[in-house]
């Protein structure tokens, strides 16, 4: 497998190039990539006829780009890279599908369609017209796609960020480039090995927010705020018609299927809302990230040397516009040097990057997404980088150093509100709901669930004499082994149930949908294995319980004194034993 590239002067120049390359590779299959900086111009239908009248039988694809890439060098705004096949195995299809006469989910079938019933095929790149709804469900569906087959690509752009113009084109399209276009590669064959990586490095900055508001791709609020408000609020970014480009560089970290996520915002809404390119659903995790150049040197580290491992023979990469504008500092491609001496390498900066990961495919923002191929043996001609000579002068900024202290601070913070919380609602001895939670917890069940539930009371039997008599320690080991048993209940009695330390050696237990009879069961149960606990210093002990059925139209006051009077008869009637109201 070996690549070649060729920049666009004009239709006359290229034409000879191409004639020449076409005669040293004979038979051999192509297939061609064209990459443009500049939208629908003469030069690229240019290009594109001189493919067509050269090598009438090779595939090609075609995009705009926000920056071409050409052996992780920033390239020429026409260029066109040619792939030749050495195995009379390898082989490479292009198809396209318009999604303005195609639903998304039709689209993504077809695809799963042809690939699983084409065994070739080992891969499949995505060339995406920029989103005007969410990715989400596109996704799900290429998921059905044979989990052997690697899956990359990029949302395609300008060099416009702020746009949503695109171009794309294949070399099935007989008209010019298209807006609506998806652009398919399929490549594979027996000796064909192909290993895709991702690269990332922006790191979460701060405090979680929690999805409280949301459809779909629009998140309206974070934690009952509008979403803008976030934004606006811990980085100062105004949700005005700039809010896209303000944001590139502090993503959305989400956890997707296992696999760390960066979301970008599109846009914000007059609504104080942001529009994503995936969908969220309320309860999602989320926080702003921010990019570190250690981590971002690490990261791409780390994937150099999988790469030199792979040794791949060619090398796509697709890369955020939005690194690009994080480097601004520095030269677009440098921190893909380290992986330029590795193999040749073609690709451009995109508005969105796919990757398969743990077999679902995913869509990514501020990314690096590499599809390394190779034909046969690994490749162990090319040098190996010198990572530590490229980025010998990459130092960890101020800024870095303070989003570190915010994340550590903010962890610290977040583990410290969640103690409290769980201590204003825990009794300190059990680890049992309190009583003010519990009697919450039934509350809510009356007004929120039609009150389908059972209380089930209990209380130590003679427990004052055994503080009275063995002191408070043993007495402490006798309500933590009772707190023990109904933790265990509460979990498998096959009702969603609760329970709480009402007061001193008394305990309350809600159990939801469920009927006196299988209650009395539960709780039968409770006192026959409390019954038989054993104790180190003193005998055994009994417990005495009352078991109540919610009845329509009485209140929490109403339902705790039945409880609470079939609990005192079993006591009045000796003790260890269940009662039902």
């Amino acid at each position: 497998m070996k690549q070649y590239h060729f920049y666009f002067k004009d239709k006359h120049s290229f034409k000879k190039d191409l004639t020449i390359f076409k005669e040293k590779t004979g038979n051999k299959q192509v297939i061609f990539q064209v990459f443009s900086e500049v939208l629908y111009t003469d030069e690229v239908d240019a290009a594109r006829s001189v493919i067509d009248k050269v090598f009438p039988d090779a595939p090609y694809i075609g995009a705009s780009t926000g920056g071409t890439l050409i052996n992780c060098e920033c390239a020429k705004p026409i260029s066109v890279v040619a792939l030749v096949f050495e195995s009379q195995t390898t082989r490479a299809e292009v198809r396209e599908y318009d999604i303005s006469v195609d639903s998304l989910e039709n689209i993504a079938e077809k695809i799963v369609k042809f690939t699983n019933e084409n065994l070739w095929i080992k891969s499949i790149e995505l060339y995406y017209p920029v989103p005007k709804q969410s990715t989400t469900n596109f996704c799900a569906l290429m998921s059905k796609i044979r989990p052997e087959v690697q899956i990359t690509g990029a949302v395609t752009c300008s060099m416009d960020i702020t746009s949503d113009a695109c171009a794309l084109f294949t070399s099935e399209s007989k008209n010019k480039s298209s807006s609506t276009l998806m652009a398919v590669a399929y490549y594979g064959g027996d000796d064909l090995n192909v290993s895709s990586y991702c690269v990332q490095g922006w790191q979460p900055l701060g405090r979680v927010f929690k999805v409280t508001k949301a459809e779909k791709s629009v998140i309206y609020e974070l934690d009952g705020t509008p979403a803008c408000d976030i934004y606006k609020k811990y980085l100062n970014v105004e949700g005005d018609e700039n809010f896209f480009f303000n944001t590139l560089e502090f993503p959305l970290y989400v956890m997707c299927n296992n696999v760390p996520v960066l979301r970008t915002p599109l846009s914000a809404n007059p609504d104080g809302s942001i529009t994503t390119s995936s969908d969220f659903e309320i309860g999602d995790e989320v926080r702003i990230s921010y990019g570190d150049p250690v981590t971002i040197v690490n990261s791409i580290t780390r994937d150099s040397k999988r790469l030199e491992e792979f040794g791949p023979e060619v090398m796509h990469i697709f890369s955020c516009i939005g690194r690009k504008k994080y480097w601004s500092t520095k030269e677009a491609t440098y921190e893909i040097a380290p992986i330029a001496p590795i193999s040749n390498s073609s690709g451009f900066f995109s508005l969105g990057e796919f990757l398969r990961s743990n077999g679902s495919l995913v869509q990514h923002n501020v990314t690096i997404v590499i599809s390394a191929m190779r034909e046969g043996d690994k490749n162990t001609t090319k040098k190996k980088t010198n990572v530590d000579k490229i980025y010998s002068n990459t130092k960890r900024s101020l800024a870095s150093r303070l989003a570190t202290f915010i994340g550590v601070t903010s962890a610290e913070l977040q583990e410290t509100n969640r103690k409290l919380a769980q201590a204003a609602i825990t009794d300190g001895l059990t680890g049992l709901y309190n009583r003010k939670e519990i009697q919450k917890l039934i509350e809510n069940e009356i007004e929120n669930h039609n009150g389908n539930f059972t209380l089930i009371m209990l209380d130590i039997d003679n427990f004052k004499s055994v503080n009275d008599t063995y002191g408070h320690k043993s007495g402490d080991d006798v309500i933590i082994a009772l707190s023990e048993i109904l933790k265990d209940t509460a979990k498998n009695c096959g009702f969603n149930a609760a329970v709480g330390r009402w007061g001193g050696e008394e305990f309350m237990m809600l159990v939801c949908n469920s009927d006196t009879t299988s209650s009395k069961v539960i709780a039968e149960k409770i006192r026959d294995q409390f019954g038989k606990t054993k104790f180190d210093s003193i005998p055994s002990q009994t417990v005495s319980v009352g078991v109540a059925k919610f009845t329509e139209n009485e209140g929490i006051d109403s339902v705790c004194s039945r409880v609470d009077n079939a609990l005192y008869k079993a006591k009045a009637e000796g003790k260890n034993k269940v009662i039902t109201a």
